[in-house]
C-alpha cells in the first residue's frame, strides 16, 4: 500500500481484499506484485475501464459473440457461460478488429466484478471470485483456426493479468474428444492456480452443478427451473448463443498470414515431407497460399516406413483437389486416429511427369499426425509455369490430462451401459 500511493485513487478497489489478489498472483513477490498492479493501472487508462461497461460494442459482437452472465451460485458468486460450439471465431476476426473483440472482453470483466461489489454489499460477505461454465458441445477443427486460437490466447492472457485471483472454478460440460487438443493449444496462456481449477465433467455434469448452483439460478437448457420471462429456456436475454456471422457484416476477405516454408514447386513436380504420427488424439493444421495461380493439395497415409513411396502407394486420408490459394490463402486440419508417417506434398496442376519425384526435405521437423499428409501443390496442368508456395504445418498434441479424463469417463459411461443393458 505504501509503495503504491500514487496510483491507489485510480484503482478500482483499495481494500486489503483487492491488494491481496496481485500478492497472491506472484506468490508474494512484493516487486513483481507492483510491477503487476502498476501495468493493470495503464491497461485501464488504455482501455477507459472506468466508462467501458457503457462503452457499446460493434453490433456483430453484440450478436455473435456468444457467452454471457446468467445467475449466483450457492455461495452468491456471480456465474459466467462460454457457449464455445456455435462461435464463428473466423467470422468475428473477418467483421471486428481484434482491438474491439479485446475491449469487449474486458468490458465483460468489468460487468463480473461489478456484480461481484453488488453481491458483497448484498450479502453482507466478501464476493470475489466468478464461477465459470464453458458448455463445449459442438467444439470441432474449425475452432483451431490459428488466428482465432492466437486472439482466444490473447483474451486468456488479458483476463490473468488483469484480474487475477478471480476464477473460482471452471467447469467443462460437454467436452468431445478433441477437447485435449484444444485445451492444450490455450493452457500455457493460464497460470498454474488457474490450470488446477478447471475441471471436466461427465455425463453427471447437471447433477454436479446442482451441487454447486440453486436449481433456480441454472437455466433450463442447463438442468435447472430457471427461463426467461418469455419461458426461453436457454435464457437468452442473458446468455448470448452466437452463431454464424453473416458475410455481410466482413471488412476484410482474409487476415494476413506469417508462414515458416516457401518452395518453387516446378512444373509437373512435387513438394513432399513426411511426419511421424506418435500417437492418436493429435490434429494436424496448415496454412498455404501460393502466387500466380491455383495448387493442388492432400494428405497420405504411408503404407510402409523408411522408404519413399508415390502417392498411388499410400493411403489417401485427405482428397487430392486444386484450390485457389492465389486468391484466398488456405487453411485446414485432420484429427490423428492412428500413428504412422504422414506428409505432405504441393504438386503443381500441371503437365506429365512424377507428382511424387521431389527429394524430400531435410531440415522440416517430424510431425504427429493422422495416418499421412500430403500438401499437394498441383501445378500439372500448367505446362510451363512453376508454383512459389508459402505453408506453415504443425501438430497439435492433446493435453494429457484432459485427454485420460475425457477417457475414464467415456470408460464408466460404457461400464454404466453394459451393468443396465438386458
Amino acid at each position: 500500500r505504501e509503495n503504491l500511493q500514487d496510483v491507489l485513487p485510480s484503482l478500482p478497489s483499495q481494500d486489503d481484499y483487492f491488494l491481496l489478489k496481485w500478492l497472491r498472483a506472484r506468490s508474494f513477490d512484493l516487486p513483481k506484485s507492483e510491477a503487476m498492479l502498476r501495468k493493470h493501472v495503464e491497461v485501464r487508462k488504455h482501455m477507459d475501464a472506468d466508462n467501458i461497461i457503457a462503452w457499446e460494442a460493434p453490433e456483430v459482437i453484440k450478436k455473435y459473440m456468444s457467452g454471457g452472465m446468467c445467475g449466483y451460485d450457492r455461495e452468491g458468486s456471480p456465474i459466467w457461460y462460454e457457449i464455445i460450439g456455435p462461435l464463428d471465431a473466423k467470422g468475428l476476426l473477418f467483421s471486428a478488429s481484434k482491438q474491439d473483440l479485446l475491449k469487449n472482453k474486458f468490458r465483460d470483466c468489468e460487468v463480473l466484478r461489478h456484480q461481484c461489489e453488488q453481491q458483497s454489499q448484498k450479502l453482507g460477505k466478501k464476493i470475489e471470485m466468478v464461477l465459470m461454465v464453458y458448455d463445449c458441445e459442438g467444439l470441432g477443427l474449425k475452432h483451431l483456426w490459428k488466428p482465432a486460437v492466437e486472439t482466444y490466447g490473447e483474451l486468456l492472457s488479458m483476463f490473468e493479468e488483469n484480474y487475477p485471483e478471480s476464477l473460482k472454478r471452471l467447469f467443462i460440460v460437454k467436452a468431445p474428444k478433441i477437447f485435449p487438443v484444444a485445451y492444450n493449444l490455450v493452457k500455457h496462456f493460464l497460470s498454474e492456480d488457474t490450470r488446477k481449477k478447471v475441471v471436466v465433467l461427465g455425463s453427471n455434469w447437471k447433477e454436479v452443478l446442482q451441487r454447486y448452483i440453486d436449481p433456480e439460478q441454472i437455466p433450463v437448457e442447463y438442468g435447472g427451473t430457471l427461463t426467461d420471462p418469455d419461458g426461453d429456456p436457454k435464457c437468452s436475454s442473458k446468455i448470448n448463443y452466437g452463431g454464424d456471422v453473416p458475410q455481410h457484416y466482413y471488412v476484410r476477405d482474409q487476415l494476413a498470414q506469417q508462414y515458416e516454408h516457401t518452395v518453387v514447386v516446378n512444373r509437373g513436380s512435387s513438394h513432399q515431407v513426411e511426419y511421424e504420427i506418435l500417437f492418436p488424439g493429435c490434429v494436424l493444421r496448415w496454412q498455404f497460399r501460393s502466387e500466380g495461380a491455383d495448387v493442388g493439395f492432400g494428405v497420405y497415409l504411408k503404407t510402409k516406413i523408411g522408404e519413399r513411396q508415390r502417392a498411388g502407394e499410400m493411403t489417401e486420408v485427405y482428397p487430392n483437389q486444386r484450390y485457389n490459394s492465389h486468391m484466398v490463402p488456405e487453411d485446414g486440419s485432420l484429427t490423428c486416429s492412428t500413428p504412422g508417417i504422414c506428409e505432405r506434398v504441393a504438386l503443381p496442376w500441371g503437365a506429365g511427369g512424377d507428382p511424387l519425384s521431389a527429394p524430400r526435405v531435410p531440415d522440416t521437423p517430424p510431425l504427429p499426425f493422422l495416418p499421412a499428409d500430403v500438401l499437394r501443390f498441383d501445378n500439372t496442368y500448367s505446362y510451363l509455369h512453376a508454383k512459389k508456395v508459402s505453408y506453415s504445418v504443425e501438430v497439435l498434441l492433446p493435453d494429457t490430462a484432459s485427454a485420460q479424463q475425457i477417457q475414464q469417463l467415456g470408460d464408466r459411461l460404457s461400464e454404466v451401459a453394459l451393468n443396465h443393458s438386458p
